[in-house]
């Protein structure tokens, strides 16, 4: 399994980092974790084959992890290089998905469901196992971040295993969620003194790393605060494992 950062920032403009979006290369085919608005053209400039993409996962409905979902679904139906794709494209996400995606394809009759392949809106609950692609499973978990919010578990055939926490606030059920995966990509979005509680600071995602002990952290979705600091130097400080900063472009083999 392989892991693409497209997009390590969040919903401000900052001039090294893309809204959140990343890029999962498994053994039984590609998906997307989340699709900032940038994510459809940080596809092309990675080099990555976005016309044969399989699958979507979208974590919420807040628009720095959405609003690359609808130009790609508009893109798809008219790039040359998708029009003799005949396999389906699945997107994933909580409750609530496909009446948004419907509402988005109704305001200017998009048709995005007029494929040349068919499209897929598969929503699921929290707690749901569910195999995503063909054998690869998944699993979710209620986060404490919007209504709808979900952490995200990948286990691959050769048993790789990946948790996406998306955005969340300090969620004690991941440690148990987490436990032991190769990979836990999880938010850290402020260095300290958060304004809300619905995101993590670095002192409370340490907390949360250690209690799930995975093989390598990679932190993301970072505010612009953070470009004044070491993350990595800070991070080590408060915790004994492996921290990685997600940075645009990073690709990291699972």
């Amino acid at each position: 399994m392989q892991l693409i950062v497209l997009g390590s920032g969040c919903s401000v403009p900052q001039l090294r980092r893309s809204a959140p979006a990343f890029w999962l290369q498994t053994s039984s085919g590609t998906m997307l974790l989340d699709m900032g608005a940038d994510a459809i053209h940080r596809m092309a400039q990675e080099q990555l084959d976005w016309p044969n993409l399989d699958a979507i996962w979208i974590s919420h409905f807040h628009l720095d992890h959405l609003a690359g979902l609808a130009p790609f679904l508009f893109s798809t139906k008219r790039s040359p290089q998708t029009q003799a794709r005949s396999k389906p494209l699945s997107v994933f996400g909580p409750r609530g998905l496909s009446e948004l995606v419907h509402k988005v394809n109704d305001l200017n009759n998009y048709r995005f469901f007029e494929q040349a392949f068919p499209l897929q809106v598969i929503e699921v609950d929290p707690g749901a196992k569910f195999e995503l692609l063909p054998n690869v499973r998944a699993e979710t978990l209620k986060t404490p971040h919007t209504r709808e919010s979900l952490a995200f578990k990948l286990i691959d055939k050769d048993g790789c295993s990946l948790v996406y926490t998306s955005d969340t606030g300090v969620c004690e059920e991941l440690g148990l969620f987490a436990a032991g995966v190769d990979v836990l990509l999880m938010e850290c979005s402020f260095r300290r003194n958060k304004p809300v509680p619905t995101h993590l600071e670095l002192s409370e995602a340490m907390r949360l790393a250690a209690a799930c002990q995975p093989r390598r952290l990679v932190l993301t979705h970072f505010y612009p605060e953070w470009d004044d600091f070491d993350l990595v130097l800070e991070a080590n400080q408060l915790w004994t494992g492996i921290t990685i900063e997600a940075t645009d472009g990073l690709r990291l083999e699972i």
